[in-house]
């Protein structure tokens, strides 16, 4: 069974709106208070966001690969050089940008929003696009690959607002496809985990936002299911310790304690374990 595509086109104005507004709001002091991204405050979280949206807009729109000067390095499958490459990126940029005030930031943040919401509706969603490579080392659809964009804007805009003691953005219609986008890590999580065929798993993922998902052992793989059948393993953990366990904000420890599991233990820590962000 394939999934249904995750719609996310519609969120990506509100989501940049309700950011900008945010951002508006801050005083002097907010902008320098230290976030749950290590070595990062709220100014440097915001102009992370803005390098998301040139990075996406430059090799998306523009076709743009990078100078010459810059070399990508020659095999990216490798987790860990993947993971090294991604985050000297991010540390460059932010590093280089550092000199903008938080006036011009927010002035850029609504001009480059401006123009993904543009061309957002252009891309065809169902062409085979770049890795998700927390589901999968294969080229994903584009939808997902901009599900996991708009992941990324959300969480990010929730550890700022974690940082100035901000309500969350965190009703259904914005944190549930955000969930439903990291439920599709389960089957790559669980692709060196050798069961019987047809061992079926559940994670269930608890509050307004949430919702189930089930894969099922097939041969060699990990598929997700719809079968009305006996579920051998299920998983159970609230909203919140989901987003922020699967893009480790929190401590193994603490998703351990806050989640349940009924059947087998290493498939249910296996869960506990997976990761929906590059790092």
């Amino acid at each position: 069974m394939t999934l249904p595509p995750i719609s996310t086109l519609h969120l990506f104005g509100p989501e940049r709106e309700a950011l900008t507004d945010l951002l508006a709001d801050l005083v002097d002091d907010d902008w320098y208070q230290p976030t749950v991204c290590e070595g990062w405050n709220v100014h440097d979280v915001a102009l992370h966001l803005l390098g998301g949206d040139i990075g996406l807009l430059s090799g998306g729109r523009d076709r743009f690969r990078g100078s010459p000067a810059v070399p990508v390095p020659p095999d990216l499958s490798d987790w860990n050089t993947l993971v090294r490459w991604i985050d000297t990126r991010n540390a460059v940029w932010v590093d280089a940008t550092r000199r903008t005030s938080p006036v011009l930031l927010c002035e850029l943040l609504v001009f480059t929003g401006q123009h993904m919401a543009a061309w957002l509706p252009e891309v065809d969603m169902d062409a085979p696009g770049i890795p998700v490579s927390w589901a999968g080392p294969d080229p994903a659809p584009t939808w997902l690959h901009i599900a996991r964009e708009y992941t990324e804007r959300w969480i990010h805009q929730q550890h700022i607002r974690d940082a100035v003691g901000r309500p969350g953005f965190t009703e259904p219609q914005w944190l549930h496809p955000v969930l439903d986008t990291f439920a599709r890590a389960l089957p790559y999580t669980l692709r060196d985990r050798r069961r019987p065929t047809g061992t079926t798993v559940e994670l269930r993922i608890t509050g307004p936002a949430g919702g189930s998902w089930r894969v099922r052992k097939d041969d060699d793989t990990w598929a997700f299911t719809d079968a009305d059948s006996s579920v051998d393993t299920v998983i159970t953990i609230d909203e919140d310790t989901a987003w922020r366990g699967f893009t480790r904000g929190l401590d193994i420890d603490t998703i351990r304690a806050r989640t349940r599991v009924e059947g087998d233990r290493e498939i249910g820590d296996a869960v506990i374990h997976m990761v929906t962000i590059i790092a």
